[in-house]
């Protein structure tokens, strides 16, 4: 017999277990459903309940949490209440649950003559009935009563007769003894099935107004008492609280070890989680609670946490524990106690000492922080005046109405968008300083120049660039945003090109389908548009001293931005010349400025045809893989055109889906614009419309060869 018992105990354990009972829970799973809080075991979703029989349900637009295993709406759920430890086995509380239940009525609306009735009956579940509930009754000659409680009988009479003699107590307002209403108290120990009956107590059920009865753990609150002389208005809510009792049944004898809850009654404060096994109806039922002292839900892992009593006393408005002349309230784990009160002259000297010292340390801070103001703003005022700050606003008030001011930004905001300088967002280093990659506040990414230690022989050069950068409006030549002169060294802020510049593309770019002969020939049309913008169409000519392929870079379209204006020059329109002493990139600049030290436009010519002879060999400009004079790249190209070798130093990885006629009608456009005689050099207007033509014009199949030209050093 004993077997059979324990085969339907494992059947019904099985059934209500999930796979594994796991103590810790997903930080994803809901604590609430509305108003009501859900505490472990229940739980909202798959893993966030210990087994089927604590899942809850929340609709979400209506807020209402309900509970499939006993099909009933939730109120609210309690878990236990702490335990004093000295008081063994039942001491044990169990956890209480609050569900919606109908309201059972006679004569009322909707009821058709007839006794509606309700009854509970949670056989088979893990809950049972409270005996925190009461019977009330509502109405007029009714008798109510209590089912399936035999052999039991509970009910009350409830009358309307005004000339009984009544206690006066009967018209409490939050009470009721018989007139117009009626109360019972629900046994103890009631178990999981109990019903609810309202007849006429005259026996005439066809004239029976309407009357209520149910069960409620809320007889002692005034909510329910607000219409207790209309049983009408109670039938229409439909629904009444009650109170259910709740427990853990578990087939895994060690998850109370996994609580981190103890079983031994000894050793007070070795745990504040305690449990027990309790044997009911051949099953096992596991009864946690926190001890005395703690308080939180027993059933996760060290959730019992010490309650200060001392702040809850104070708070709640009563009288303090300790009620001795010079004691007071101290908390201690799972209790407090009462020590003595400092001296009053101790603590007032303690005061007055830290008040001091705060005091000392807030003027300490306070001069500290105006002092460091003051130095940072007179350090700022002298790097703006060394960095060129006020050559700077004499070249802008000198060229008022051509200059279209930038702005000046922060050192702080130029630090934050580039944090800090960092190395991970260097783009380049250039002769006159080290360009970061930086975002701006407003979302804008942007390129900060940092020029390097300062140089007053290069000051002008940097105040140069920024004045004619303003000057410039060019799709093809980079914008500048801004400048900040307040650091030590100044800043220069550009739009970013995203793309790198043409000499990467040409000599490290691995990837071969970027740098087609149709992408060189518009890079080469974009950058000679530039530079004849600068030469010609700019409100002074300028020229730009420093053409090379590291100074064209490209945006995300692959379109040519000029770029570094720091050597840059803007001359009168009288001017033919600039005498300065020799700058410039080697291989790129003109053999004429160095022997003359006169730069002219066609100085830029001469290092745009060095460009060109890039695009088409793919060659660099200067290369100790090649011999003697040919280390130049403009010395190999003139020795290929005397010998009419173009076809081999045609770059590989162009020559055979190029277009071979065009190629050589932009090889002898190159070998003008490397003329030893600058007189004889096309200007960049002439170049950049004689790129535009290749593409649409009459092809040379062959470079012209002119060694008379070669031979003229004029400029």
């Amino acid at each position: 017999m004993k077997c059979v018992h324990w085969i339907r105990v494992c059947v019904l354990l099985l059934v209500l277990n999930t796979s594994s009972e796991e103590l810790t829970i997903s930080s994803s799973c809901p604590t609430h459903c509305g108003k009501v809080s859900i505490p472990y075991p229940f739980g909202i979703g798959n893993d966030c309940y210990l087994n089927r029989s604590y899942e809850v349900q929340c609709n979400q637009s209506t807020s209402v949490a309900y509970l499939p295993s006993i099909k009933k709406e939730v109120a609210q759920i309690d878990h236990p209440r702490p335990v004093n430890i000295y008081g063994y086995g039942s001491s044990v509380p169990h956890g209480t649950l609050r569900i919606k239940t109908e309201i059972t009525s006679v004569g009322c609306s909707g009821d058709n003559g007839q006794n509606l009735k309700e009854l509970l009956n949670f056989t088979g579940t893990l809950f049972s009935i409270s005996e925190n509930n009461t019977l009330v009754s509502f109405g007029c000659s009714s008798k109510a009563t209590l089912t399936n409680i035999d052999p039991r009988i509970v009910g009350c009479v409830s009358i309307c007769d005004p000339f009984h003699d009544l206690p006066l107590q009967t018209f409490s307002e939050t009470s009721c003894y018989g007139y117009t209403c009626c109360n019972a108290s629900t046994p103890a120990d009631v178990g999981q099935v109990i019903g609810v009956k309202i007849e006429s107590n005259d026996g005439n059920e066809t004239r029976q107004e309407c009357s209520v009865a149910f069960l409620t753990d809320e007889y002692g609150q005034p909510s329910l008492w607000r219409n207790r002389t209309d049983a009408k208005k109670l039938h229409a809510g439909k629904y009444a609280t009650i109170e259910l009792k709740w427990q853990v049944i578990t087939s895994n004898l060690t998850f109370e070890e996994s609580l981190g809850c103890r079983q031994n009654r000894s050793d007070y404060y070795s745990n504040p989680c305690y449990c027990e096994w309790l044997a009911i109806d051949t099953l096992l039922y596991l009864r946690c609670a926190c001890i005395n002292g703690y308080e939180g839900n027993p059933y996760l892992l060290n959730d019992c946490k010490d309650v200060d009593e001392c702040k809850q006393l104070k708070d709640d408005g009563r009288p303090g524990l300790c009620t001795k002349s010079g004691e007071i309230c101290q908390n201690i784990p799972g209790a407090y106690r009462c020590v003595p009160k400092k001296s009053k002259t101790l603590a007032i000297y303690i005061g007055v000492s830290i008040g001091l010292t705060v005091l000392v340390v807030g003027v300490g801070i306070w001069l500290y922080i105006v002092i460091k103001k003051y130095r940072k703003t007179n350090r700022m005022k002298k790097f703006f005046k060394r960095n060129g700050g006020l050559l700077l606003q004499q070249q802008l008030a000198s060229r008022e109405g051509y200059v279209e001011k930038a702005i000046v930004f922060s050192s702080k905001e130029l630090e934050k968008a580039t944090e800090n300088f960092s190395l991970d967002r260097v783009l380049g280093h250039g002769g006159q300083g080290t360009v970061f990659k930086g975002m701006l506040a407003d979302g804008r990414i942007v390129a900060v120049k940092k020029s390097k230690v300062v140089d007053q022989d290069k000051l002008e050069e940097f105040i140069n660039e920024v004045c004619l950068l303003s000057q410039i409006n060019h799709r093809n030549i980079v914008n500048i945003l801004g400048c900040c002169l307040e650091t030590e060294v100044p800043l220069l802020v550009y739009e970013f090109i995203p793309n790198g510049n043409l000499f990467q593309l040409l000599h490290e770019e691995d990837d071969h389908t970027l740098i087609t002969w149709e992408l060189r020939v518009r890079i080469a049309i974009d950058t000679a548009g530039a530079l004849s913008y600068l030469h010609s169409a700019a409100a002074s000519p300028i020229y730009h001293r420093d053409i090379k392929s590291a100074n064209i870079l490209l945006d995300e379209n692959y379109r040519a931005k000029v770029s570094n204006f720091g050597t840059s020059r803007s001359i009168s329109v009288d001017q033919t010349h600039l005498t300065t002493a020799v700058i410039g990139t080697p291989g790129y600049v003109d053999p004429a400025y160095y022997q003359s030290s006169q730069f002219t436009d066609k100085s830029d010519v001469y290092s745009f045809g060095v460009v060109l002879v890039e695009l088409i060999t793919g060659e660099k400009p200067v290369s100790f893989q090649r011999f003697g004079e040919n280390r130049t790249l403009a010395a190999y190209f003139n020795l290929a055109v005397r010998e009419n070798k173009v076809f081999d130093i045609i770059d590989s990885r162009i020559r055979n889906d190029c277009k071979l006629g065009q190629v050589m009608v932009i090889a002898n456009l190159a070998k003008r614009c490397l003329n030893l005689s600058g007189r004889k050099r096309p200007t960049m207007t002439d170049v950049w419309l004689q790129l535009k033509s290749s593409r649409h014009g009459d092809l040379q199949t062959e470079v012209e060869v002119n060694t008379s030209d070669d031979d003229d050093d004029d400029n």
